[in-house]
């Protein structure tokens, strides 16, 4: 037991020996290989690796992986009008070249965040001071993020990081701005609501003369062609009555007064003032129209009870009943 026991110490002191020389690099991570407080070799590449025990060689490592940076409070910056803004914004970024990140920052990822937060700033007033409220917000916002990216990238590039993306997350009026700009853009809706709406009337004012000439038009062809069409038939009417007259004067004249009387006493009670002797009457007299007494009857005419009388007073009048 007692000669076992110093080969059990030799062994720990061999696999400790060992495990000082053997160290492995994950996937998400580089490693620094220093010798002397100098770096020696860069790992990228992830495996089991050997080394020189401490303090001969030790090793550092740093994370490979996409980074984020996020604003814990938003920047207050100033555009073109006088006008400030809250911007929130966030960046991506990892380490491009682990030796001279090391020597910039000597390891310290807050560091190089403080750092790339700063240039940042500079870079987002640099772009935002220059335009106005209206092209910060939507119009130039995606050139905006782009001159960010490039201005910062060029400014990280000797520090050893890489910008992947800026971003700007979140825009908002500051409080002392805001009432100011929200009146202002509801003016300029009411301005464009009240344009539309001119100009929906001027066109609905044209489409109705439009409207109404086309109707004057229609109206008028239409009125052309009803009196062309009346024309024809009181010509072709005339026409039969010319061929009825020439066939039987008595009996038209007798249709015409028949017609004439129908017309006159419509109603019962008309009352009509004239001669009784006058050619109106004529057919009351006689069927023929021959002269006769005022009380005649209408001969000819079965079941007509119609007659004639001069009317009280009036020496002239006549009171018919049809």
């Amino acid at each position: 037991m007692q000669r076992l026991l110093p080969i059990l110490v030799g062994l720990l002191i061999v696999l400790a020996a060992l495990s000082s020389c053997v160290f492995i690099v994950r996937e998400r991570d580089y490693a620094l290989v220093f010798s002397l407080g100098e770096v020696r070799k860069v790992i990228s590449e992830p495996g089991l690796y050997f080394k020189a025990p401490p303090p001969f060689q030790n090793v550092v490592t740093l994370d490979k992986r996409i980074l984020t940076i996020e604003s814990t409070d938003a920047e207050r910056i100033q555009t073109a009008e006088k006008k400030n803004l809250l911007i929130d914004s966030y960046v991506k970024w990892r380490i491009a070249d682990p030796r001279l990140y090391y020597v910039t920052f000597g390891g310290n990822e807050r560091a190089a965040q403080e750092r790339l937060q700063a240039q940042i700033r500079d870079a987002l007033n640099a772009s935002v001071n220059i335009r106005t409220v209206k092209d910060v917000v939507s119009t130039e916002r995606d050139k905006i993020m782009a001159e960010i990216l490039s201005n910062v990238a060029k400014r990280a590039t000797p520090l050893g990081v890489q910008i992947v993306d800026v971003r700007l997350r979140r825009i908002e009026f500051a409080p002392e701005i805001s009432e100011s700009v929200y009146r202002r853009m509801e003016a300029e809706r009411k301005r464009v609501a009240n344009e539309l709406r001119s100009i929906g009337a001027a066109e609905g004012e044209k489409i109705r003369a439009e409207a109404d000439r086309r109707r004057e038009e229609i109206m008028a062809e239409a009125y052309a062609k009803a009196q062309a069409i009346m024309g024809e038939g009181d010509a072709t009417a005339s026409g039969l009555y010319a061929q009825a007259y020439g066939k039987d004067p008595v009996f038209y004249s007798f249709y015409k007064s028949l017609e004439a009387y129908r017309t006159s006493f419509s109603k019962p009670g008309d009352l009509l003032v004239v001669d009784p002797n006058s050619e109106f009457f004529q057919f009351f007299k006689s069927s023929v129209g021959t002269p006769g007494s005022p009380s005649a009857t209408l001969g000819g005419l079965p079941g007509s009870t119609s007659g004639a009388s001069p009317a009280p007073g009036s020496g002239g009048a006549a009171n018919a009943r049809p």
